[in-house]
């Protein structure tokens, strides 16, 4: 069971603006690495694009479940995992850290932000902190 990537995004008129994100691509050979987090940013961007305000989706990818919650508010989570990663424990990942972006970060932001600009450095904790090893 792992944990791929953990995104945060933001569902603005006319498109998707990723926010923020984690990636753990090691387990994916060294020259795969690149392409494949791009791959998980593409995907995580699509998905949130296809998914109504107030959502939440488990969509399978490949060999990839990707778990999606877009709030109300427009702010969305993505989780790329395995699909033996229980769906459950995805959905709790993606609540704490939307609500916990949603203080530390200003809703001004959002709509503008980009992951160099967004100052919110808990998201490579959170995917090492829920790893099943």
């Amino acid at each position: 069971m792992r944990l791929y990537s953990l995104s945060i995004l933001f569902k603005g008129d006319p498109r998707v603006r990723l926010l923020k994100a984690a990636y753990d691509v090691s387990p994916f050979n060294f020259f795969q690495r690149a392409s494949v987090q791009e791959f998980m940013t593409f995907t995580s961007q699509l998905i949130v694009e296809r998914s109504a305000l107030g959502s939440r989706a488990s969509v399978k990818e490949q060999e990839y479940l990707c778990h999606v919650y877009v709030r109300s508010d427009g702010l969305a989570g993505v989780v790329i995992a395995d699909t033996e990663y229980p769906q459950r424990v995805c959905f709790t990942l993606l609540d704490k850290v939307l609500d916990e972006f949603s203080r530390e970060v200003s809703r001004m932001d959002w709509p503008s932000g980009s992951p160099t600009t967004i100052s919110y450095a808990a998201l490579d904790g959170y995917l090492s902190k829920y790893q099943v090893r």
